[in-house]
């Protein structure tokens, strides 16, 4: 993609050039013509006047008739060359068109990479191009993805004034689950939009929840310090509202978590991922013995999804307590790396149960399971309430890869019929 921009720039340079000279060659050479064209004139009025002599010398011509051809043909004469017009010489303005030619092939060129380095903008344009092959690697191998991470990194600590590109590269290292790369990625978005304080609050928060995922899920003090900074910068910021509702409810303060997650229904409502938080308010209430409001009630199932029925082996169900908490991740098929593309909340007492994983329950708005052809479906019973998998959970997947589709067909069967080991 360089090398097609450095070729179309030489063709217009030569296009430049060819404005430039054409005038100067092209305008002496029609001087010249026109000089040529007074020098005939001049030899055919030499010669009649010569023919002139002669005849009036041979008697042919009187006085008078000599005379008034004589002045008759100087008069033609004057007519096509006046006597105030002046011949340039040649070989001077021949000089000077060559030095024209010669400044402006040699000058043009150079200013033209000069300034163009000087005020352009190539840096971003390698940012650019980069940043499109990694959007059309969606999906693609690790390997893939970390070199053309890799390539970006470089160019935006090259050049940082890129807040698409550093959002890109944070949005990058998650699918990777290179946690802490992604958070400094959020950092640098944060210096970037730093005169605008809801998206420098925005970019704090995303690097809080990348800290959290990991530590596991552990409020350290990187992760509360994310938090605060977002939260003074913007208090209503969601993505740190929605971790410490999620730290609340692993700790069992069930009223805080709702109030954390009932707050970003008022000031997000359109949130990606409100049915994941209308999930946990419903949930949060359950815990506490109390009806859920109206308004956090079951959404409807709409678009491109799959549907399964969860269960619990037989042989496990003395072993599970009612209130554990139970995950479903939808994740892209062959793709081990990244975020699920769609994570329900329920509890073991829900079993079994029948749910359409679809985009209300997508954890970004990059990231939805409508984006993909099929997907694996994974459900887990977390002992300690948290989405990270832990020795001691019990789990279940698919057999094979689940296709995508608008119609909400026969469930698929998701069994958990095993339990995670060191």
């Amino acid at each position: 993609m360089t090398d097609t921009f450095w070729i179309a720039a030489t063709v217009l340079i030569i296009l430049a050039l060819l404005f430039v000279l054409y005038p100067v060659f092209f305008h002496r050479l029609g001087a010249r013509k026109q000089t040529d064209l007074k020098n005939q004139n001049l030899m055919a009025y030499r010669s009649r006047m010569k023919e002139l002599d002669g005849e009036y010398e041979a008697g042919i011509l009187d006085d008078e008739n000599y005379r008034q051809l004589k002045e008759e043909l100087a008069g033609s004469m004057l007519d096509d060359v006046p006597e105030q017009e002046q011949v340039r010489p040649l070989i001077s303005g021949r000089r000077s068109a060559m030095a024209v030619a010669l400044v402006s092939i040699l000058l043009i060129p150079a200013a033209t990479v000069y300034l163009y380095e000087r005020w352009g903008a190539m840096d971003r344009v390698e940012q650019f191009i980069t940043m499109q092959e990694m959007g059309a690697t969606e999906g693609s191998r690790q390997a893939q993805m970390i070199e053309l991470s890799g390539q970006l990194r470089e160019r935006l600590e090259a050049s940082p004034d890129n807040p698409d590109g550093w959002a890109m590269l944070g949005r990058t290292y998650m699918r990777l689950e290179r946690y802490d790369d992604a958070a400094w990625a959020f950092r640098q978005l944060a210096n970037n939009v730093s005169d605008d304080d809801r998206a420098e609050a925005v970019a704090y928060g995303l690097s809080a929840q990348a800290l959290f995922f990991g530590s596991q899920g552990a409020m350290t003090e990187e992760v509360t310090a994310a938090i605060e900074r977002a939260r003074e910068l913007n208090p209503d910021e969601v993505n740190a509202l929605g971790l410490l509702g999620i730290n609340a409810f692993s700790q069992q303060n069930y009223r805080e978590a709702i109030q954390y997650w009932e707050r970003i229904e008022t000031v997000a409502p359109d949130h990606p991922q409100i049915a994941s938080i209308r999930e946990g308010i419903r949930e949060a209430y359950t815990r506490l013995g109390e009806e859920p409001p109206a308004q956090v009630a079951e959404p409807e199932a709409s678009g491109a999804g799959v549907t399964v029925r969860v269960t619990l082996a037989e042989d496990l169900q003395d072993q599970v307590p009612a209130d554990t908490t139970l995950f479903l991740f939808a994740r892209q098929a062959n793709v081990r790396q990244g975020p699920p593309l769609a994570v329900a909340r329920l509890t073991a007492e829900q079993l079994p149960v029948e749910i359409r994983l679809d985009d209300r329950y997508a954890m970004s708005p990059q990231a939805t399971i409508s984006s993909v052809g099929e997907v694996v479906v994974t459900a887990r019973l977390s002992r300690s309430g948290t989405v990270n998998a832990q020795a001691g959970d019990w789990q279940g997947s698919t057999d094979a890869p689940i296709a995508v589709n608008e119609s909400q067909d026969a469930p698929i069967a998701v069994v958990i019929d095993q339990q995670l080991i060191d």
